[in-house]
């Protein structure tokens, strides 16, 4: 595996791939390995020929409340983990690299950014529309992989791939959890013991949607599920919800009723410091 940190050594080395008819898969992180990240490498190299891991804390996605200072990182850490998975190139280029003095351009949504984490992160997401526009353009990949975990970051890119015409098939991962159901996540590292056990209370209160859909026979209220999770999180000692929705999978758009797109999404920051996000389709088995 090769660590590569500027933009024209990233362009020099796909480009050579692409000459060679290799077909290039991409897997954009913020670094800070867990089994989630290498679920998505291992299936990006199952979709082509050549791998690239792309590691970069991206600044322009983080508000000026926000853990951008904090965010764990760990080079060689992350440079071990990715080279043990076979990853060709691992791109970690410094801020300055891909964020010129005067940089001024961003790359922005409309509707399909504003609501779920948008509403609380105003900003976030043009800042990962630039990024990713960024990363397309100097990798030129045939697919990218991204987790289905960040559930409006995948809907964003794939609305985003359509709508500016790039040529790259985009592929969602499943959510990859812990034994005890919490979605893996780099900001788990913030938490201790006992805010940990809490943070359960994201995957058990879709759990309990599920299973009210489920006896239900589809015919419950939106709202009423919403509503049951709220009360359900909050009554969780430190636990804040930022939002519980239940939107359409591919369009974010508020659902009416449950069908087989019909995604459970949350947010929630515990003890006001650590902010978890988590969703869950309704009919899982409907919805594969």
């Amino acid at each position: 595996m090769r660590l590569v940190q500027t933009a024209a050594e990233v362009v020099r080395e796909t480009g050579a791939w692409r000459k060679d008819g290799e077909r290039i898969v991409l897997v954009p992180t913020m670094g800070w390995f867990h089994e989630g990240h290498l679920a998505l490498m291992r299936l990006a190299k199952s979709l082509g020929s050549r791998t690239i891991v792309s590691l970069f804390v991206n600044p322009i996605q983080f508000g000026p409340r926000e853990d951008l200072a904090a965010y764990p990182r760990d080079l060689d850490r992350d440079r071990r983990m990715a080279e043990d998975e076979g990853v060709d190139i691992l791109f970690a280029p410094a801020v300055e690299e891909m964020f010129e003095p005067q940089f001024q351009t961003r790359v922005s949504l409309g509707a399909i950014s504003q609501g779920l984490c948008g509403a609380d992160r105003p900003g976030h997401f043009d800042g990962v529309a630039t990024i990713v526009t960024k990363l397309f353009h100097l990798t030129s990949p045939d697919v990218a992989v991204f987790g289905e975990k960040d559930l409006q970051q995948l809907a964003l890119i794939r609305r985003m791939v359509r709508d500016l015409n790039f040529n790259i098939e985009i592929v969602g991962h499943p959510i990859i959890r812990e034994p005890d159901g919490l979605a893996m996540s780099s900001r788990n590292s913030y938490l201790n013991e006992a805010e940990r056990r809490t943070a359960l209370c994201l995957s058990q209160a879709i759990g309990r949607a599920r299973e009210t859909v489920r006896q239900s026979g589809n015919a419950v209220p939106v709202e009423s599920l919403i509503a049951d999770a709220v009360d359900f999180i909050a009554a969780h000692a430190g636990c804040q919800v930022d939002y519980v929705s239940i939107v359409d999978r591919w369009s974010l758009a508020p659902s009416t009723a449950i069908d087989r797109d019909s995604v459970m999404a949350l947010a929630v920051k515990i003890n006001g410091r650590v902010r978890l996000i988590d969703n869950g389709l309704l009919l899982p088995e409907a919805g594969r």
